[in-house]
């Protein structure tokens, strides 16, 4: 004896006798019917193969186990794959628009050879208008940059209240030397200089299209998360059908639960 179970929505079950040319379908209502269509018997595809291809393709151990939802599944990987390569394209091609814009006009003045900085350099340029000098009088003793509305000016500053107990004035030698060594490791180098001070304009567009390279990067995270999500969701459901079929109860009937797309012309 079997009890029904399921909705016309979506899952139909199935108790299938030892005999694996008999089965007996049950509907919502409890009538039982033959299902004289001629089938084979469902384990024989429910292998650990099944899981595994789910696990590599979506929908593939579901195209296996003969369940209509693979195409769900393919469906799902195919626009999570096309998402992804378009907003990383997008956030490449805005990357490469604010790093060149940022050479030939905010950078131009103050060097030849003008290297690619690092993410953070690119994100304390929008923060800040200009990164001041590294050097504020080039030979002799360095002496850091005092502007503090300039990224090395801030820089300064922070090793000031770091390391001094008054940041207007340093109370020892060794202060002013760990507020030094502070300062060199992190303040923007001449080769890296920068100021935006007659250049309003493009630098409202560089700070847009950052901002446009960060989330189009941010989105493209996020539709790996669905194509990884959407891995997980297919191999779980392939393993929990494959375990259904191959389940063998007291009086020798299999469970096995279906679930359909409902489709009308």
């Amino acid at each position: 004896m079997a009890t029904a179970l399921g909705q016309r929505l979506g899952a139909r079950a199935f108790v299938e006798s030892g005999s694996p040319t008999a089965s007996t379908w049950l509907k919502s209502d409890g009538a039982a019917q033959d299902d004289r269509r001629p089938r084979r018997d469902s384990t024989a595809r429910s292998t650990p193969w099944a899981v595994l291809a789910s696990a590599v393709v979506p929908g593939a151990g579901q195209a296996i186990l003969r369940q209509d939802r693979f195409i769900a599944y393919l469906a799902v990987e195919a626009y999570a794959w096309a998402r992804y390569a378009a907003d990383a394209r997008e956030g490449r091609r805005a990357r490469a628009t604010y790093r060149n814009l940022a050479s030939e006009v905010a950078r131009r003045p103050f060097s030849i050879t003008r290297p690619i900085g690092d993410f953070d350099y690119y994100e304390r340029m929008e923060k800040f208008a200009e990164s001041g000098a590294f050097d504020a009088v080039p030979g002799g003793d360095l002496e850091p940059e005092p502007n503090e509305t300039t990224a090395n000016g801030a820089i300064w500053l922070l090793a000031r209240e770091t390391y001094w107990a008054d940041p207007t004035n340093p109370g020892s030698e060794a202060e002013y030397r760990n507020a030094e060594i502070f300062y060199r490791e992190r303040a923007i180098p001449e080769a890296y200089r920068w100021s935006w001070t007659n250049a309003r304009l493009e630098y409202a567009e560089f700070r847009r299209t950052i901002r446009r390279s960060n989330n189009a990067y941010r989105t493209s995270l996020q539709d790996l998360g669905l194509i990884i999500a959407n891995h997980a969701l297919s191999t779980v459901d392939a393993f929990i059908t494959v375990r259904l079929r191959r389940h063998v109860n007291a009086a020798g009937e299999r469970i096995e639960l279906r679930g359909s797309i409902p489709f009308e012309p």
